[in-house]
């Protein structure tokens, strides 16, 4: 689209009746949008706007557009992933309120460092693969990784020596809690979302990079880049504590050693380590709703452009969050909400809607399988209030909930626009397939013209058959004041004139 299409779309006249664009709709506009003022995208579109004048003309706005001509083009016209992003929000905001209230569970108090953390502490970040963002909470405090660091280490190790990790590493749900003394029949863990799946992905990271200092640098800049712009830190007291208390990542290693697990000439201690370095990895929801939604974006972060991990890789790992991600709830997770996530013990959820989102929580109170109650909670209440479950598509139009991917009008358009053309055209076999989906047979277009009126008007005598039997109204007018009827008397079909008039009679009784 050209400047100059949007510039009309989007111009008013003032009182010199001059077209100008004010400044602040631009504003208003990216700020609904969730496109913020710092995305650095935008940076030389932000710079440039500033110096001009607060009505902007036809020209400035076109020097703006060349800017960034995507992107803007996008934004102005609703083409983001989430068109109504400001609703979206306020949706969710409503949804958080909710899920606050809830007190229950209780903090990880088998690593010292996490028991002091304040379990009032609640926060709720997103960011759409295309950089649509939105925080609320304690969205600035920082937190450890713990387990939500699994689904990195997997795609690391995957990056390194490619689909070989699963000579080493299972994919199936464990069915037992997250660090429990056990090996699936080939003697691997049974998948690199548990404990001792990361440690084994911890080995195979370090077969390529052996020298530990740099390795771990490796892992902090791979975090860097999946987060954009947003801090990636290291809590070295968690990360001491971690060790302090670790006899059951240490059985686990020894374990798997013992059982001969391992790839050849790997240190089990400098592994342990490494790991427990791994999870002592500090961030907020903000940076890590950014990571999340790099992975919903098939491994390129939305906020840089930048190709972080292989789409192929990403895919592998999404599936194993989907399986195997919320510990011993795995399995009723997917059931009941169906997103590919990731929690860990300090109250960490990521939470990943492929192409669409990638979103963080936090909150520390945990339930009796380590997950956080109002992560939990409030991913529940997610997928009640919007159609992400992974499998939603299977409910057809029936299912009345929000949909944020679609504009305001398009689902119902969409649908009744395709009702309309099956009845023109006397398409019964899509008209029941409409039907069968939950659509409304009485629904009308733009002029208020029902299937009925359109399937007498093209002559569709099966057509006509069918939307009786289901129990059309026939007395519906359109914006002209005609009813079905008078489109049958102007088709010149006597038959079909008869049946509806035998209709009309039997529905008056």
């Amino acid at each position: 689209m050209t400047a100059s299409f949007l510039f009309k779309a989007f111009a008013e006249y003032n009182q010199k009746n001059e077209k100008l664009i004010p400044k602040a709709l631009i504003f208003d506009v990216l700020e609904k949008s969730g496109i913020r003022k710092d995305d650095k995208r935008l940076a030389s579109f932000f710079n440039t706007l500033k110096t001009l004048p607060v009505n902007l003309s036809e020209d400035d706005f076109e020097k703006l557009q060349g800017l960034s001509p995507a992107l803007l083009e996008q934004i102005l016209t609703g083409q983001l992933t989430i068109p109504r992003f400001d609703e979206f929000c306020h949706d969710l905001s409503l949804i958080y309120e909710t899920v606050k209230e809830n007190r229950s569970g209780k903090l990880a108090d088998y690593i010292p460092q996490l028991a002091k953390v304040d379990p009032e502490k609640f926060a709720v970040s997103i960011c759409s693969v295309d950089g649509q963002r939105f925080d609320l909470g304690d969205f600035d405090d920082s937190f450890c990784v713990q387990s939500c660091s699994k689904p990195i280490t997997y795609c690391l190790a995957l990056e390194a020596i490619g689909e070989d990790v699963h000579n080493y590493v299972g994919a199936e749900p464990s069915g037992k809690t997250f660090n429990e003394l056990t090996l699936n029949a080939k003697g691997q863990p049974h998948n690199p979302m548990i404990n001792a799946g990361a440690i084994m992905c911890g080995a195979l990271i370090s077969t390529v990079y052996k020298d530990a200092s740099n390795r771990f640098d490796y892992v902090m800049k791979m975090w860097k880049e999946c987060a954009g712009p947003e801090r990636i830190g290291f809590d070295n007291a968690v990360y001491l504590s971690e060790k302090q208390t670790a006899d059951r990542n240490y059985a686990l290693a020894y374990f798997m050693r013992e059982k001969k697990s391992f790839p050849q000439g790997i240190d089990l201690v400098d592994i342990l380590e490494f790991y427990f370095q791994c999870c002592s990895i500090e961030l907020n929801t903000k940076a890590m709703a950014v990571v999340a939604s790099t992975l919903a974006n098939g491994g390129v972060c939305p906020l840089t452009g930048e190709q972080v991990f292989r789409s192929d890789h990403v895919k592998n790992c999404l599936s194993l969050m989907s399986s195997c991600g919320m510990y011993d709830f795995s399995g009723e997770f997917a059931f009941r909400v169906g997103i590919p996530a990731k929690s860990g013990v300090s109250g960490g959820i990521m939470l990943v809607v492929p192409n669409v989102l990638g979103m963080a929580i936090w909150s520390p109170r945990l339930d009796e399988l380590g997950n956080s109650v109002r992560g939990v909670e409030l991913c529940t209440k997610l997928t009640e209030r919007f159609k992400f479950h992974t499998f939603d598509s299977t409910l057809g139009l029936k299912d009345d909930r929000k949909d944020p991917r679609r504009g305001a009008y398009e689902s119902r358009l969409a649908g009744t626009m395709a009702l309309c053309l099956a009845a023109s055209e006397g398409d019964l076999t899509e008209l029941r397939r409409l039907v069968g989906r939950g659509l409304d047979a009485n629904a009308c277009d733009y002029d208020g013209r029902t299937p009925l009126h359109l399937a007498c008007a093209g002559g569709h005598l099966q057509t006509l058959r069918f939307l009786i039997s289901i129990g059309v109204d026939p007395n519906r007018s359109d914006r002209f004041g005609n009813k079905p009827i008078d489109d049958a008397r102007r088709s010149g079909g006597e038959e079909i004139i008869s049946i509806l008039q035998d209709y009309i009679k039997e529905r008056a009784l």
